[in-house]
């Protein structure tokens, strides 16, 4: 009700303006609030002190009067400046338009500003027309400014709420949301229609956690990050937390403010996290090689199955010890400076291969594989090693290793040259007699042949890259029935046949191959000496049966008789069939000048072999210088036995011999032939046949020296030829 109403009548026929405009001015302070008066015409009439304070003026009311307001200017609420012609008293003074707790702004002469509350009637006379107008108006500029508090407070909570970046919802007693912000409808995907009103059980994905939610907080506890899931409207699950308490009024449950905090990340980090460690230890245990951790004094700090088994050591055990406790003495010293680098720094890894003692004593070899775990500063945490049990691979490459030494010595031993080849044609094996045949030791990157280099049998030159080595890698098939010759760096030559075989591995793959390089020098010399004792047996033959002849005609012209004729005659053949036979023997080679003397006189001195003496150096004799020898020792073995000094029983005979000059071309061969012991020797009175056939065979044969001499204690001989001996 307005005050204007509650004003008392002093006369029921005077107005209303009438009455106030004689009311005294204690009257109007006697009001509770500021009131003035305009009449008719909006002419400010009356006003009291509380509108004068308010105004912060004093506006006169003699001549100079102010119309409508006492204010210095007015505005409204929003800032709006208004005049003072159509402010809420000049609309009641004009159109008898009331106003009721309107609020307009005033602005005092010093420029401070009251918002007031007015209240304006028209007053009218008996006729109804307007006699003025009553305002009044209630100073609530501190209420203003209260309320303009409580609107920011009121909207930074509502952008608190609605802006967190923590999603927040506030849920009724009976379980219906009330309110979500932003963050709490992005987390779940829906819009506030989709969520607000609706029950919050909806959205929880187990029926048991959201009943023991909703029950703890309706007896006023205090949620502080309770895990829960909640189902997003595309069907996923949330992993949040839930910080909440309830709000009571009179110790009712009115509602509660549920902060809910998004780990789905961090839930499947963590899922995955375990998830890891679960497939860690799943391969730890499942892995058949042993895998151990090691703290930077190597004590072990986890250890697998594979582990425990391979060491013989139960799981507990081993976790009371260093991997250096198991590791063999010998090679402990190694691992342990290996690891004590890994530590430091200075290796990210490592891997050796060393002896172990299992718990029943059994050495085994383990390769170990060591890495290190280091933290974000980089710091050694743990080391890893993977450790597998290789003693049955050691067992096997020791018995590979044993094989291949045992292939290697018997290639070595082998009197053919061998070598191998990968199947590129590259060397990778040769022997000690490659190397001879050859003349030189392969090198590294040496092709298809050891040798230095090859020929065909036709002496034309034949390319590695075309040797039978090389055919046989570059067609996949063993080479037979070829020759070749070798070439060595010196010059000389061997020609050899080569035996090329590929080498394959279990699936048929060519890896390499074998050669075998077979010498045939030999017989290619072999050959060479039977087709010459071929040809010089064709001479031979020629000249014997023309010997014979000469024999023959010579002594059955020097017989005395037919029987001295045989007896002359089978000393003289027999003595050439020796020379044939030792020449035989030698391949009509070389012959020893002692064996010769000796198959020549032995046979001829019978009983008187024991005193028969031969001295001198070996010395090796042509086919030619053999036959014209033994022809010259046997006519004076013959003598000897007949007449000279083997003819008695104490005589002797001593053949000595010895080279003159030096070796080579200019050498001659002294023989000395001294008997001694005998009876006393007399001359011959006549040349018989057999001085001139010595004679023949030394001086016209070998163009050499013959010198007879009969002296009475035994006939001397001295025979110089010149003769071919290899310089040293």
């Amino acid at each position: 009700m307005s005050n204007v109403e509650e004003f008392p009548i002093e006369a029921r026929r005077t107005t209303e303006y009438e009455a106030l405009m004689s009311a005294a001015s204690s009257v109007l302070n006697a009001i509770p609030g500021a009131v003035y008066l305009c009449d008719h015409e909006g002419w400010l009439v009356r006003y009291n002190d509380d509108a004068a304070r308010i105004w912060g003026r004093t506006p006169a009311l003699g001549v100079e009067r102010e119309r409508f307001c006492g204010s210095h200017a007015l505005f409204l609420p929003d800032g709006t400046p208004l005049a003072h012609d159509v402010c809420p008293m000049a609309k009641a003074v004009y159109e008898g338009a009331e106003a009721h707790n309107t609020e307009v702004v005033i602005e005092r002469p010093d420029g401070s500003r009251r918002t007031v509350l007015v209240n304006i009637r028209a007053l009218k006379g008996p006729k109804g027309e307007i006699q003025g107008a009553i305002n009044c108006f209630q100073d609530i500029s501190s209420q203003k400014v209260m309320e303009e508090e409580l609107r920011h407070k009121n909207a930074d909570l509502e952008d608190f709420f609605e802006n967190s970046a923590i999603a927040l919802h506030i849920v009724g007693r009976d379980g219906i949301i009330l309110r979500a912000n932003k963050a709490e409808l992005e987390l779940l995907g829906y819009t506030a229609q989709e969520y607000i009103g609706r029950h919050i059980a909806e959205f929880h994905a187990d029926a048991e956690v959201i009943g023991n939610i909703l029950s703890r907080l309706g007896r006023g506890e205090r949620l502080d990050r309770y895990p829960a899931r909640l189902r997003a409207k595309d069907g996923s699950i949330r992993h949040v937390l839930i910080t909440s308490n309830s709000r009571l009024e009179d110790g009712e449950f009115v509602n509660t403010r549920c902060f809910t905090t998004d780990v789905t990340n961090l839930h499947e980090a963590e899922v995955g996290r375990r998830e890891s460690e679960e497939r860690l230890a799943a391969t730890y245990e499942a892995a058949t090689i042993g895998i151990a951790e090691a703290d930077a004094s190597g004590r072990l700090l986890r250890v697998n199955d594979a582990l425990c088994r391979m060491l013989g050591l139960s799981r507990d055990k081993l976790l009371t010890m260093s991997f250096y406790d198991y590791t063999h003495k010998d090679d402990r010293e190694r691992d342990a400076a290996s690891y004590a680098r890994q530590t430091r720094g200075e290796l990210d890894s490592y891997v050796l291969r060393k002896r172990a003692t299992r718990g029943d004593g059994r050495t085994i070899y383990l390769d170990i594989h060591s890495s290190s775990v280091r933290g974000e500063d980089g710091e050694f945490r743990y080391g890893v090693r993977v450790i597998q049990d290789v003693t049955a691979v050691k067992q096997m490459e020791d018995q590979i290793r044993s094989s291949e030494q045992h292939l290697r010595v018997l290639l070595e031993a082998l009197p053919a040259a061998v070598y191998t080849t990968d199947a590129e044609g590259r060397i990778t094996f040769y022997n000690k007699a490659a190397v001879e045949m050859s003349g030189r030791t392969p090198e590294p990157g040496d092709m298809w042949c050891v040798t230095w280099r090859l020929f065909n049998t036709d002496g034309t030159p034949l390319p590695h890259d075309q040797c039978p080595m090389a055919i046989a890698l570059k067609e996949n098939r063993p080479v037979r029935g070829a020759e070749a010759v070798a070439e060595r760096p010196d010059g000389t030559r061997v020609p050899f046949i080569p035996y090329p075989t590929p080498l394959h591995d279990e699936e048929g793959n060519l890896v390499g191959a074998v050669n075998m390089l077979v010498d045939i020098t030999e017989r290619k010399q072999a050959e060479s000496r039977q087709k010459t004792l071929i040809d010089e047996l064709n001479h031979r033959v020629k000249n014997t049966l023309a010997t014979v002849r000469s024999l023959t005609a010579q002594t059955i012209r020097h017989a005395d008789n037919l029987d001295d004729f045989l007896v002359r005659f089978e000393a003289r053949l027999l003595a050439l069939a020796r020379a044939h036979d030792l020449l035989t023997r030698r391949h009509w080679e070389d012959a020893p000048l002692e064996s010769l003397a000796r198959d020549v006189l032995t046979p001829l001195a019978g009983e008187a072999a024991g005193r028969v003496m031969l001295n001198g150096p070996s010395i090796e004799l042509t086919s030619r210088e053999a036959l014209s020898l033994t022809m010259a020792l046997a006519e004076l073995g013959t003598n000897a036995i007949k007449y000279g000094a083997l003819s008695s029983e104490t005589g002797s005979l001593t053949l000595n011999w010895h080279l003159q000059g030096a070796a080579g071309s200019h050498s001659r061969l002294i023989l000395e032939w001294q008997e001694r012991g005998g009876p006393v020797v007399k001359p011959p009175t006549r040349r018989g046949f057999g001085t001139r056939l010595m004679e023949g065979c030394i001086e016209h044969d070998l163009r050499g020296e013959f010198d007879l001499v009969f002296y009475p204690e035994g006939v001397f001989c001295s025979i110089s030829i010149p003769i071919w001996v290899e310089p040293a």
